[in-house]
């Protein structure tokens, strides 16, 4: 996959999931989860953009390991909601 390519599909989910959210009942416990997941969402994004600036490999890797910690948390905030 290029860089590209990564990069919108990263977009497209920040906003895909910045759309199935307002369509979910509101409640308090989705209001905190839906906020959640919103900002892990994006940040997946955020930080693979990040990631492309890296100082040194080390430094790549590290925002990737961010990137990926982001996509874990926002799944699971999908699953709790």
């Amino acid at each position: 996959m290029t860089t590209e390519e990564m990069k919108r599909r990263t977009k497209e989910f920040a906003v895909d999931v910045a759309l199935f959210t307002p369509k979910l009942p509101f409640n308090p416990v989705n209001k905190a989860y839906n906020s959640q997941v919103i900002r892990s969402a994006s940040s997946v994004g955020a930080n693979y953009r990040a990631s492309r600036r890296a100082k040194s490999n080390a430094d790549f890797i590290n925002k990737l390991k961010i990137v990926e910690e982001e996509l874990d948390e926002s799944l699971f905030f999908l699953e709790l909601l």
